[in-house]
């Protein structure tokens, strides 16, 4: 994943069911080419490689689960989002959440297995717990203020300066973003301000009428950066 990055996670929201997923993949693949910045993103599992096989741009499952191929009903163990070429995995966003020693070994597996993690965390001390897992990166989410339209870089800024603070100083090749709330470019250029490298969007840009324009308006703040 380059930094900054626009993370644009489809969550399971109506308007990606079907081609859906695929579509708003070509959208950001477009709007990253047009501008040179980096954007990835996360479709649900079911169209993973459908998405995968579509697109050049980074491709993150939303999730995983803490256990290893075999009688398994239900889950997906990690060697399952390898194989269909993800890039990388979310790891422990608040809608699913993960015991700590599950995380750690689920970043650990993921690292032996290449895929990049983004690790999800509701506040600075959760966020330098994870940081100390040494993950590709944390997205720092108050789990408040996500879908609210209200943006964390203007609502909580403290909460953001604080995550980079106490992540840098347990690791400082850890990058930080951050995401809840996030809705316009101008909440995207105060994330970067605040000292992130990027942002996690979902409803923002999924529910959007237009996807292209939305796309195009949080992804311009990080041709600066």
């Amino acid at each position: 994943m380059r930094f900054p990055v626009l993370v644009i996670n489809m969550k399971a929201y109506p308007e990606i069911i079907g081609q859906g997923s695929v579509q708003l993949a070509k959208v950001a693949e477009d709007v990253s080419k047009e501008l040179g910045v980096s954007i990835a993103i996360a479709p649900p599992l079911t169209e993973l490689r459908r998405v995968v096989e579509t697109v050049a741009i980074d491709v993150f499952a939303q999730s995983a689960d803490p256990v290893l191929p075999g009688a398994a009903t239900g889950y997906t163990p990690l060697e399952m989002i390898k194989e269909t070429g993800a890039r990388g995995v979310i790891l422990n966003h608040s809608e699913h959440r993960l015991l700590l020693n599950d995380l750690a070994w689920m970043i650990g597996r993921a690292r032996e297995l290449g895929l990049e993690q983004l690790v999800c965390a509701p506040n600075p001390e959760s966020s330098a717990a994870v940081a100390a897992l040494s993950p590709t990166a944390v997205a720092v989410e108050p789990p408040e203020l996500i879908g609210t339209g209200k943006a964390v870089s203007k609502e909580k800024p403290g909460v953001i300066t604080r995550t980079v603070e106490l992540v840098s100083r347990i690791n400082p090749s850890i990058s930080v973003i951050t995401g809840a709330g996030i809705e316009s470019g101008s909440d995207v250029e105060a994330a970067l301000r605040l000292g992130t490298k990027g942002v996690l969007v979902a409803s923002a840009i999924v529910r959007a009428k237009n996807w292209r324009e939305k796309v195009l308006e949080l992804a311009r703040p990080l041709q600066d950066n």
